[in-house]
């Protein structure tokens, strides 16, 4: 039996004295007593931090006391009062004041208080708050801190004392041995004396010959030590030597650089929301700032000790000892740990508290702070992640300069290893935390804000400029023509597709975005996209010739609005493909998972989440495969690492596509597999449909009511039949002549679709032939009809002879078999060819039929098949669907791999052949066809052979009659034609910096070299003239000709210049400098800071995010971020999975380049100022460059 709790009961009286006579704070309050509803009116007295209370203002023994140390006090709203009316019982109780008192440990019930007076109440609430300490609390915890880091000092110290008496150890050994040979020279001096006071009496002759001897002597002796050390510093040891120092002194200033972004992430963020959550009205909790910056304050203190003493081995320099400096870092990455492990979840809280507009209004306050230089608190929180990487660089490149003999190389060697641990980590949580970055990024660009970015599920697909048609009356497109210069400049559009959101925003010329007033964001469940114009509409009809057929439309219905049409026009055929084939798979996947929770929600209680917890294929780890916590587009866990199988297992499963994953695995696929094994895989979807899917998969996939079964309702309206749908109409709608009534699909969203059952409804159409699809025809959403079939009487008559021919084709494809097509209720088979039923309306067709009473136009033969109908329509559509995106955004797959592009042609012919084919599916297998085998006539851009080539060009001008605009618009036309004809693949592999690089990544290399050779041209001009007016001149054009580059967002040009500028031989030249204007050297800075390397190129990475396309970054940004990732990270675990989080990163870094490839200037080219640009016999080599400039200006006597 446990003891009850001594304490000193006289004590306790003696201080109930005290309270009485000398109390803080001492008046009646009324006290809850336990009963719900009584309150006892009793006198408090508080002294210190203990709260006594009395039965009365003269009772001696209190009745009670509270301990208030690390409570909290606030005040609570009057309760409801049941039995008083409503006259003056009612206004009493307003007038008084409640509060209570919440003691921080469990078990202890709050101290329900209330008073007569309102200021009364708050001197009580003031006088508890004081008595609770809460404030010495917070600054006991920064004391703490301050404690841990003044420890972790002590410690440093202590190791510096130690190895500094070890140094003074040594000094005295080498004192001591320094004294004994001064000894032993002194006895020899000793034992000369008798030989030297000969020589006084030699001849003056031949002290003058020994004297000549003696120079000469000392003469050889100096030239042969001079020659030494000239080999020596000439050597291969020596240039390593060098290189080792640099690398030191550059991980200095990075390492001083990192110092300042942890310093302003604690105290510009950190301290001040700490702050923030202890005031009265906190727009964040306690719990909220710990979980968003986790250890980052034990990082910074970390890291300042860790600068300190790469600066203390600076002061030491030439000898450099940095591996203990190592040996002390490494034990406390398990800090690093920390942090990694809980990044993911840490952004989640940042988004999620975003939501709050007081805690974001105060955010942004913080972030226009000047030191955060515009970046966001997420950018912040992302620099430790990347700071290990970058440490394994820089341990890689002093091990490649560290003879295999020094001293350091084993512990050197022993950090990397342990570092390269914590980055595979690092790598992951980067990967799976890269889309709500990005997400916040775009988020803060947009000056209204977008409350949908800070959804954590929703994920970014894609981005780029598009032109958006200004008026669209009544279906019609306006009388515009796009070549028009205001069409152009004023309907530009910054566009950004989500998986669930397309959003259109216009930039302004700060850069930031602004969200279009209406359709500015467009709900893609509300969007039916359509690709091409209805062929019978004139108007639209014109409006493709005169768009070049780079037009595309998207059709919204918002439930709530009216409907209305967004017309979007692409730079290129290319680029339209690609938009099209991404909005299509959102839009697809946003359908199908919306139908699939209807279909499994009434057929089987099985809703989707349920469905993917029963498959454990789909989120349990098992020996080749490792999931992710983060969710991609589908709800589904994305994949950390798997084997081949399980990739184009996921790739293949007809029941989820994300539109993320197919992104990543066309971009990567060539790491760990090969296009015949993708294809192949394709072609035995298709061909055997049924092998797709595990057992377990198809057992929930066609899960079924046993007690609906049974159920064969007479009148041919079952539950299942009746389902209504109100948005949107399915995927990309096709306007064709067809004479058949065009069947409409349209599903809910998952959250409001849980009335009704399904319903195919036919929209209504005139006794014209054609049918325009029309938003407003829908029918209204009362009304449900049961499946019926479009009437045929016309169908006939107008069917073309090519659908003729199929219908009657012998040939044979193992797709739906012929009795499984759908009839019309007087059993009349309909003709396939005219039918609109779209792949997603086959689905619901025959997912209604399942389990139940066979639906109007279905008999039990046909009923029994439905399963197999489904399955194989959908293994259609899947690899339709993957090849369409394939084809249209990586077409040099295909132009360098001609069997592979035969295989692709000779699968789709066989597709072709299949006449159970939906009209859908066969428009799409001819788009793609159409795709592969035409040759590519939308590339008439030019191409730097081409250039080179040119033999006709009258001769070229020189440099002082062209105008620096004309340079800038030609040097921005090459850099791009060489950026955009860099292949994907050559990113994959790190094939720049392999011994064949020039075989493995020719045009990355054909990158560097033109790079080289611009840089080059403008030293070499400015060294050309031998006064100092004109280098003067030319060094102002050149930078005016940055400066253009600059605003025709060519930043490759810009670097281009400034570092032909800043080379030793043009740098040095102060009287040329000198005669420089004050502007231009301000412009120069300002473009040199623009493309500083500084902070991984933080200010061109702004300056690219707030920029519209066309542009042309630097090339080396990117190989850069692309060997961070290589370098951390293999592409295979040690059981042969592939690392498909480092994929992920890959991808999402070449889907950025690529969007500046596909974007081209409209720049004429001028073959006259291109042919002086590529005029390599005017460039001059570096050394000879470097002895001009001696000549110009020679070195001063030292």
């Amino acid at each position: 039996m446990q003891k009850s709790v001594r304490y000193n009961e006289g004590h306790a009286l003696y201080l109930a004295f005290l309270a009485r006579k000398e109390g803080t704070k001492r008046g009646f309050l009324s006290k809850k007593a336990a009963e719900a509803s009584r309150w006892h009116e009793k006198w408090f007295a508080l002294y210190q931090n203990v709260l006594f209370y009395f039965e009365g203002e003269q009772s001696g023994r209190p009745a009670g006391m509270y301990l208030l140390e690390g409570c909290s006090c606030e005040r609570t709203p009057a309760p409801p009062r049941t039995g008083a009316g409503p006259g003056g019982g009612r206004d009493a109780l307003d007038k008084q004041y409640y509060f209570t008192v919440l003691f921080g440990h469990e078990g202890q019930k709050p101290l329900e208080l209330r008073c007569e007076e309102e200021q009364d109440g708050k001197e009580w609430m003031e006088a508890i708050h004081q008595a609770s300490y809460a404030d010495i609390l917070i600054e006991r915890e920064v004391l703490m801190q301050k404690y841990i880091h003044l420890v972790q000092i002590v410690e440093t110290e202590k190791i510096a004392a130690n190895q500094l008496r070890h140094q003074l150890e040594d000094q005295d050994t080498e004192i001591e041995r320094l004294k004994s040979e001064i000894v032993a020279l002194n006895k020899t001096k000793e034992r000369m004396r008798p030989y030297q006071s000969n020589q006084e009496d030699e001849d003056p002759d031949i002290k003058k010959i020994k004297k000549v001897q003696s120079f000469m002597r000392g003469w050889l002796c100096r030239r042969k030590w001079k020659t030494i050390v000239q080999d020596y510093i000439c050597s291969p040891h020596a240039e390593s030597m060098r290189k080792r120092n640099q690398i030191v002194f550059t991980m200095v200033e990075a390492e001083s650089e990192y110092v300042h972004q942890l310093y302003i992430l604690v105290n510009g963020f950190l301290r001040p929301l700490r702050m923030a959550a202890s005031s009265k009205k906190p727009p964040i909790s306690h719990d909220d700032v710990s979980s968003i910056f986790l250890n980052s304050e034990t990082i910074m203190f970390l890291h300042e000790i860790f600068h300190q003493g790469l600066k203390a081995r600076i002061a030491n320099w030439p000898t450099l000892i940095l591996a203990d400096l190592f040996d002390i870092l490494l034990p406390m990455l398990n800090i690093y740990q920390e942090f990694v492990r809980n990044h993911q979840y840490s952004l989640q809280v940042l988004a999620n508290c975003k939501q709050n507009r007081d805690f974001d209004k105060l955010l942004k306050q913080y972030e226009a702070n000047p030191a955060c230089e515009g970046r966001m608190l997420e950018t912040f929180l992302t620099y430790p992640m990347f700071q290990i990487p970058r440490y394994i660089i820089t341990l890689h490149e002093l091990l490649a300069h560290t003879p295999h003999e020094h001293v350091e190389r084993k512990s050197l060697e022993f950090a990397k290893s342990k570092l390269e641990e914590l980055s595979r980590v690092m790598h992951d949580e980067v990967s799976d935390t890269e889309n709500i970055r990005k997400n916040l990024a775009i988020e803060r660009m947009i000056v209204e804000g977008c409350d949908i970015l800070l959804d954590t599920s929703q994920t970014f697909i894609r981005q780029g400029s598009l032109i958006q048609v200004p008026s669209v009356e009544r279906g019609k497109l306006s009388k515009v023509r796009l070549g028009s210069l205001s069409l152009k400049k004023e309907g530009e559009r910054q566009c950004f597709l989500f998986t669930k959101h397309f959003l259109i925003c216009t930039r302004s010329s700060g850069g930031k975005l602004h969200l279009l007033k209406t359709g500015g964001v467009l709900s893609l469940i509300e969007c039916t996209l359509i690709e091409e114009p209805d062929a019978s509409d004139d108007d639209s009809k014109g409006s493709g010739h005169m768009f070049g057929h780079l037009d595309f439309k998207i059709v919204v219905e918002p439930p709530d609005a009216t409907p209305f049409t967004v017309v979007l026009l692409a730079p290129s055929r290319q680029e339209k493909a690609a938009w099209m084939s991404d909005i299509s798979q959102c839009v697809d996947n946003i359908r199908c998972n919306g139908l699939m929770t209807i279909v499994f929600e009434e057929n089987s209680k099985v809703t989707v989440p349920h469905m993917i917890k029963s498959d454990a294929r789909l989120h349990k780890d098992d020996t080749d495969i490792c999931f992710s916590k983060t969710l991609n587009s589908c709800k589904v866990p994305q994949i950390r690492y798997a084997s081949v199988e399980r990739l184009l297992e996921r790739l293949t499963d007809l029941r989820f596509l994300s539109i993320d994953f197919l992104n990543t695995f066309l971009h990567t696929y060539r790491i760990f597999t090969t296009a015949a094994v993708v294809l192949a895989k394709l072609s035995d979807i298709y061909k055997r449909p049924f092998t797709s899917i595990p057992v377990r998969s198809l057992e929930l996939f066609f899960a079924t009511s046993q007690n609906n079964r049974g159920e064969h309702l007479v009148d041919g309206k079952s539950p299942r039949l009746c389902r209504k749908f109100s948005s949107p109409p399915p995927l990309a709608v096709s306007r064709t002549s067809s004479p058949v009534r065009a069947r409409k699909l349209s599903l809910t969203s998952p959250l409001n679709s849980r009335i009704g059952a399904l319903d195919l409804t036919t929209s209504s159409s005139s006794s014209s032939p054609t049918t325009t699809h029309s938003p407003a025809a829908s029918p209204p959403p009362h009304t449900a009809t049961v499946l019926e079939s479009a009437p045929s009487d016309r169908a006939g008559v107008e069917g073309s002879p090519a659908t003729e021919a199929t219908e009657h084709s012998p040939c044979r494809s193992p797709s739906t078999p012929r009795h499984l097509r759908y009839r019309q209720p007087g059993g009349q088979v309909a003709d396939n060819a005219h039918c609109s039923v779209s792949p997603a309306s086959a689905f619901a067709i025959a997912t209604a039929a399942a389990g139940h009473g066979s639906p109007p136009g279905f008999n039990n033969t046909e009923r029994t098949c439905d399963k197999e109908f489904i399955i194989r329509r959908t293994a259609t559509n899947r690899v339709l669907n993957v090849l369409r995106h394939w084809v249209s955004k990586h077409a040099q797959d295909f132009e360098l791999n001609n069997e592979l592009k035969m295989n692709v042609l000779n699968l789709l012919e066989e597709v072709l052949r299949d006449p159970d084919l939906l009209p859908q599916e066969r428009k799409a297998t001819a788009n793609i066809l159409r795709a592969l085998s035409q040759d590519d006539q939308d590339d008439i851009h030019l191409k730097l052979e081409d250039i080179i080539q040119m033999t006709d060009c009258p001769k070229a001008e020189c440099f002082e009659t062209l105008s620096a605009m004309e340079m800038a618009e030609q040097i921005t036309l090459l850099d791009h034609i060489v950026f955009r004809s860099i292949p994907y693949e050559e990113f994959l592999g790190q094939g720049w910096m392999k011994l064949d690089k020039n075989e493995r990544t020719p045009y990355i290399m054909k990158t560097s070299q033109h790079f080289n050779d611009m840089s080059n041209l403008v030293a070499s001009q400015i060294m050309n003239y031998a006064d100092v007016s004109s280098r003067a001149n030319a060094i102002e054009k050149w930078v005016a000709v940055a400066d253009i580059c600059r605003c025709l967002h060519n930043y490759n040009g810009v670097l281009e210049i400034t570092s032909a500028l800043n080379r030793s031989a043009i740098y040095r030249l102060k009287k040329t400098w000198a005669k420089v204007s004050k502007q231009t050297k301000a412009l120069m800075d300002k473009l040199q800071k623009t493309v500083s390397s500084e902070g991984r190129f933080k200010n061109l990475r702004e300056t690219l995010k707030n920029c519209n396309p066309p542009a042309v970054p630097y090339l080396g940004m990117y190989l850069t971020d692309l060997a961070f990732i290589e370098e951390g990270t293999p592409n295979f675990t040690e059981e042969g999975l592939v690392n498909f989080s480092k994929m992920r990163m890959i991808s999402h870094i070449i889907r950025e380049i690529r969007q500046f490839q596909q974007t081209s200037y409209r720049i004429d080219h001028q073959p006259k100022v291109t042919q002086y640009l590529l005029d390599k016999a005017l460039i001059i080599d570096e050394d000879t460059l470097y002895e001009l400039s001696l000549k110009i200006e020679p070195r001063l006597p030292a």
